[in-house]
């Protein structure tokens, strides 16, 4: 990281570590908030990503369980939000994992795979700790450990935040070649110790342009060793959900991000090097206003599809309480074994393999692979869940 990226505007400031051939610069931002102006353009992005929001909001306080569809968007947003760290896993790998097909049949399990699978068990253990705790380092720490639980390499340190410098560039570059240089160690406890002040302070900023003032800041302090990026993104549908933004984890940026991934990188660079707010903040409306929307299309896709299912079963003359709770749980997972419809309807072996021979001779469902136990796909929903919202 070169000194003359920096310009006099830069917010935060440049430190100088080492001395000699092996020093480096590193950058501690200032504590947040910024002083920001809003113009025109600014109020405009804001105000529509407020009322797209707002419909979205709207709509999952409608629902009847709004957890229950989440969690097919959480499911795309873990995927989504591992693919902009080179991970490289499909919903249908997640999803044949969670039903526990591999532990049974001795199948080697994709570590991209199993990143995927504990970025949404790090989602539902954050959400279930909000119950007790506020959004806080603690609870960050406490989430990351989830998050990195079990990954390769085993230098990730699981909830512990660095005690030694990092950095971000090409794989395999030294420090001095680095793109950015966060704080050092003891300037980063410190860094962390003022976000969290501000995560609790009083502010007069709208909860969007504090939402993409916090990301920024957790980005540029970049506290783990590993999973930075995904814990950032998770971190601001924490936040919507504690702040009664949303009632349940409906919205998620990183579609938008990797659709946008190289300006994602460098609007959050040029925060750092000449205090460009204003462009970073009119980036992350217009994507909370872009994602509200295709999140809205997309529960209402899933709604119509579940009524049609339900649909195909009434007039097919099945009257069968496992097939009702088949189609159910089909939303929160697209594959099904009948060893876990057994154990969520509360049935017998052959009533879960009955019910999921019907769905499949009704087009519900279709058989995947050869293997046993039978592998069961919603392939309709995962099409939907797989295209661009």
């Amino acid at each position: 990281m070169r000194a003359e990226q920096f310009s006099k505007e830069t917010w935060g400031r440049l430190i100088r570590v080492g001395s000699g051939k092996g020093s480096y610069w590193a950058y501690a931002p200032n504590p947040l908030p910024p002083p920001l102006q809003y113009d025109s353009e600014l109020i405009s992005a804001l105000s529509a990503a407020d009322r797209a929001l707002g419909e979205l909001s709207g709509l999952g306080r409608a629902l009847p369980n709004p957890y229950l569809l989440a969690r097919p968007l959480t499911a795309r947003e873990a995927v989504l939000s591992s693919r902009i760290e080179g991970t490289q896993a499909e919903l249908l790998d997640l999803y044949v994992y969670e039903s526990g097909h591999q532990a049974r049949t001795g199948a080697a399990v994709a570590p991209d795979t199993r990143e995927v699978y504990q970025y949404i068990q790090a989602m539902e253990h954050a959400l279930n700790r909000l119950r007790e705790l506020p959004v806080s380092l603690r609870l960050i720490q406490e989430t990351h450990r989830v998050l990195m639980e079990g990954m390769r390499g085993g230098y990730t340190a699981p909830g512990e935040f660095r005690t030694v410098q990092n950095w971000i560039g090409a794989p395999g570059c030294p420090i001095d070649e680095a793109r950015f240089v966060p704080p050092p160690p003891d300037e980063m406890r410190q860094c962390l110790y003022q976000l969290e002040n501000y995560l609790h302070a009083e502010n007069s900023h709208p909860p969007l342009v504090r939402l993409a003032l916090i990301h920024y800041q957790f980005e540029a302090i970049h506290p783990f060793l590993d999973g930075n990026g995904r814990m950032g993104r998770l971190l601001i549908i924490l936040l919507m959900v504690h702040w009664g933004l949303l009632p349940s984890p409906l919205l998620y940026l990183s579609e938008y991000f990797e659709r946008h991934r190289q300006a994602y990188y460098d609007l959050l660079l040029t925060v750092s090097t000449e205090a460009r707010w204003r462009d970073w903040l009119l980036f992350f409306l217009h994507g909370v206003r872009e994602q509200s929307i295709r999140a809205v299309e997309t529960l209402r896709a899933i709604q119509s599809l579940q009524e049609g299912w339900r649909a195909l079963v009434a007039n097919a003359g099945v009257r069968s309480a496992v097939v009702a709770r088949a189609l159910e749980l089909l939303i929160e997972r697209p594959v099904l074994t009948a060893r876990v419809l057994q154990q969520a309807a509360h049935c017998s072996h052959v009533a879960a393999n009955s019910a999921l021979a019907q769905l499949q001779e009704l087009g519900i469902l279709s058989v995947q692979g050869a293997s046993r136990p039978r592998l069961y796909v919603a392939h309709e929903l995962l099409r939907l869940l797989q295209s661009p919202m």
